[in-house]
């Protein structure tokens, strides 16, 4: 068990069980957001893909400039404490909600505070570590991140069996607890740290990364363009007969998946290099998209979340393990701010397209396009992103 935690710092330690209570409050609440909104607020599939993408979308743009306002300061902590109390007291605000709008606004407050928080958070967690276990840094963090997803959905689903019987308004009051006790680990436990700011260093939300890391941000956007909203897949499971009372548990053995696959794949990028590793993630990704398009029974929509959950493993980490490699150590937290950029730039259209092209076409002709999207990306990668000798 030492073994497995060797090389990693305080720092990455702590921020691992700060996502993972954060993840324990967030997944209390999004497994059943779809059915919340459909049955409770009456909202469609388009408007669901409007929350979701303008709720990460603003999440993209703040993720950009605190990403680059943290390379300005010595001490990262501020911006991430900020944010992580602004998701905190505002998520639980959703079981108040008595309109589809009001969900969209508490949502994409949620998301400011994850704007705020995620480049200088990945940043620091780059900071205090050694370059040769970055993949193992970011695949732990990720492993606890899906640990409170696992957590969040059977806690949910338990509170709704024995006590609340379905009264999603009062569990997602709840959910508000393990959020602030994130917020107090990182008063009392994270350390900044001590890094060197540049002189005269300036704030230029214009100036794109340039080389290898600026064609691996286009291409990732162009992935995301086709990675919409996991909210549909939840609501393709309910189409095809999952009840309502096992929907959590399949977000958590999904989560489960994601977990266990995360710090593995992680240590593996470590030794064989990012880009195989990111390579593999997108084309399980593309089969598993394929498959979601054909499903027809419950038992398929099990085997494709397993899939999905390992295409999350192969890729959450390893793509912020690539991001540090390619960037300025100085300009560290703007690389991470404009991957996370991307990434959210991409996922406004993103959802609004799978859910207008569901609306009118079919969820088959939706999961269709981000197949096609996911394959081009994989061939971009491999012909314009070589990466530095040491993460190869």
């Amino acid at each position: 068990m030492t073994a497995l935690f060797k090389g990693l710092s305080g720092n990455v330690l702590i921020f691992g069980f700060v996502s993972l209570f954060t993840d324990v409050s967030s997944e209390m609440i999004y497994p059943l957001l779809p059915l919340f909104l459909s049955s409770v607020l009456g909202a469609g599939p388009a408007f669901l893909g409007a929350i979701e993408g303008v709720a990460e979308s603003t999440a993209s743009l703040l993720k950009l400039a605190s990403g680059i306002m943290s390379d300005r300061v010595r001490a990262r902590k501020g911006l991430v404490l900020f944010g992580y109390s602004i998701s905190s007291l505002m998520r639980p605000l959703i079981g108040a909600a008595q309109s589809p709008l009001a969900v969209l606004i508490i949502r994409a407050g949620d998301r400011v505070g994850k704007g705020v928080r995620t480049s200088p958070r990945d940043a620091l967690i780059a900071d205090s570590v050694d370059p040769s276990l970055r993949g193992k840094a970011y695949g732990f963090h990720r492993s606890m991140d899906n640990a409170g997803a696992l957590i969040g959905p059977l806690i949910a689903t338990l509170l709704l069996a024995v006590w609340l019987h379905d009264d999603l308004r009062t569990l997602f009051w709840l959910a508000g607890i393990p959020g602030l006790i994130a917020v107090a680990l990182i008063v009392f436990k994270v350390q900044d740290s001590g890094r060197e700011v540049p002189p005269k260093q300036q704030v230029r939300l214009s100036s794109l990364p340039a080389g290898p890391l600026r064609r691996y941000l286009f291409i990732l956007f162009l992935f995301t363009l086709g990675n919409s909203s996991d909210a549909f897949l939840l609501l393709k499971a309910g189409q095809l007969g999952v009840p309502v009372f096992r929907i959590p548990l399949l977000w958590a053995f999904f989560s489960a998946v994601k977990m266990l696959a995360s710090m593995p794949f992680g240590v593996l990028s470590d030794r064989i290099g990012r880009r195989k590793v990111i390579v593999a993630g997108w084309l399980v990704y593309a089969l598993c998209y394929l498959g979601f398009a054909f499903a027809s029974r419950e038992s398929h929509i099990w085997i494709l979340f397993a899939c999905y959950g390992l295409f999350y493993g192969l890729t959450e980490g390893v793509e912020k393990a690539l991001v540090a490699d390619l960037s300025d150590p100085f300009l560290r937290g703007a690389a991470f701010g404009w991957y996370n950029f991307a990434i959210g730039a991409g996922a406004l259209p993103a959802s609004l397209i799978f859910g207008l092209i569901w609306q009118r076409f079919g969820s088959h002709a939706s999961f269709l396009v981000g197949t096609g999207l996911a394959g081009v990306s994989v061939v971009l990668l491999l012909l314009l992103v070589k990466p530095p000798a040491h993460a190869q």
